[in-house]
């Protein structure tokens, strides 16, 4: 299997997740299973089967989390020589061309991305033409709407 880029926060709000899945969701699950259990009779038990659907969701989820962390490669960019370019992990400051709003985006992995909290994918499309651009440069960008440009007003690695 391919190495899965995450950055080093990514990694950790991961590990984070599969602890809390595995010390509270998974007993937490178990325990409605075995209330449900106590009701009798399961075939017309909807709590019980809800906590059965429950538990499916969490155990897959941890295998998710589990497969990913294993076949993850972790990028630091704090320790990386990025001489002002941006790389992945580098959060970067835009203006758009067009409106003259400013936007703030962090170049992640797929499984991090959450474009909520500014986080992109690597993947994605403004990240394609942001990638080995320094501050001052335009990147432009293909969107469904037509060609958007950005300047690229700073660079950070944190």
């Amino acid at each position: 299997m391919n190495k899965i880029p995450l950055t080093a926060h990514g990694a950790e709000r991961l590990r984070e997740e599969l602890k809390r899945l595995k010390s509270e969701a998974r007993p937490n699950v178990i325990k409605a299973i075995a209330e449900a259990r106590a009701h009798g009779d399961l075939r017309e038990n909807a709590e019980y089967h809800a906590a059965r659907e429950q538990q499916g969701f969490i155990e897959g989820r941890i295998r998710e989390l589990e497969s990913s962390l294993s076949h993850a490669q972790i990028i630091d960019v704090a320790t990386m020589s990025t001489d002002g370019n941006v790389v992945f992990g580098a959060t970067v400051e835009l203006v758009d061309e067009d409106t003259g709003d400013e936007l703030s985006y962090q170049i992640v992995g797929d499984l991090e991305a959450d474009i909520k909290h500014g986080r992109i994918s690597i993947s994605s499309p403004i990240a394609r033409a942001l990638i080995g651009k320094r501050e001052g440069d335009i990147a432009s960008v293909q969107a469904p709407s037509g060609v958007k440009e950005y300047e690229i007003v700073g660079v950070r690695y944190d």
